[in-house]
This record gives C-alpha cells, structure tokens and sequence, in this order.
C-alpha cells in the first residue's frame, strides 16, 4: 500500500485492547449515563454566581438539545489540619449542601425544559469540573465569577478552569 506512515506522537495514549486485558476494557469505557454525553457542565453550589450560571446554562442545554450536568463540589480538608500528620491526606468533609441543592433543584420549575442530573465530587474544584467534563465529553463547562478578597488572593475558578480546560469555559459575571 502507498503512502506516508505518520508516527505516533510519544506523549499518545495507546488504546486498550480487551482481549488481552479485562481490566484495561473497564477503564475505557464510560462511567457515566450516555443520555448526558456531549451535554453542558454547570458548577453549582447555591450561590448569585451559580444561580447565574444554571440558568445560562439552563438556556445553553436547552438550545443544543443536551443534557445538563450539575455539579457541585463538596468540601475537603486536609487532615493535617486535624491530626497534625506529615504528608497530607485529603479526608471528606461532611457536607450535606449537596442533599439540600439536589432539593432544591428537583422543586425548580425551570429545570423542566432540560434532562439534567446532579453530580457530587469533592477535591479541587477546578479539577474536578474538568474531570467531569472529560467524562461526559461536556461541549462546555459552565461557572460563575469569583467576587471578593479570596478570589482575588487565591485566584478564582473561573480564571484557573479557563487556563486548563480542555473544552470551552463560558465564565457568567
């Protein structure tokens, strides 16, 4: 056959083959409902800026005929805050905001319009929007703007999700 053989970047993941390996055919597959595959991710955690950004987004779903992804991010804390440990451990925080917002939103009537779920994750926030965005495939992630002292010093999510996301970033004021 003629032509060009093209090399394979070094940095390229190789694609797991399941015959040979039953596990590697597990971590390719998708852990999330298909229904919402290529919808819109939203963070969301009861704030103006959120409640913003639902509705953007709301709106955005709505328009390309998607599913909408809510997300919240739940609080972790290192333990060292607690135990005084050397390397730090991440530990869950109790946080029962999720259970009151999935309530919350299962009363909305404006998230009739759209299939939507509701995805809880703790870590990075940041992170953790991107992670859920590459799961589902997510054509955008949607946040709000970060107002106030702590946005500021440490950054806001907005700015640092729009520097490392892999898919659009629309940042609601």
């Amino acid at each position: 056959m003629a032509g060009h053989e093209i090399p394979e970047p070094a940095d390229r993941r190789q694609v797991a083959d399941s015959t040979v390996d039953p596990l590697a055919a597990d971590q390719t597959r998708h852990a999330c409902d298909p229904a919402f595959l290529h919808g819109v991710v939203v963070g969301f955690d009861g704030s103006t800026s959120s409640e913003r950004a639902l509705a953007y987004a709301i709106g955005m779903a709505r328009r390309s005929g998607s599913g909408l992804i809510i997300v919240h991010v739940a609080n972790r804390l290192p333990t060292t805050v607690w135990a005084g440990c050397e390397p730090p451990v991440f530990v869950d925080v109790p946080d029962h905001r999720t259970e009151v917002l999935g309530l919350e939103l299962a009363c909305a009537d404006y998230l009739a319009e759209v299939p939507w779920i509701l995805v809880e994750r703790g870590g990075d926030i940041c992170h953790e929007l991107e992670e859920v965005g590459r799961e589902y495939s997510a054509d955008a992630i949607v946040v709000g703007s970060t107002h106030g002292l702590v946005g500021r010093i440490f950054g806001s999510v907005a700015g640092r999700l729009a520097r490392r996301a892999q898919r659009p970033v629309v940042v609601i004021p």
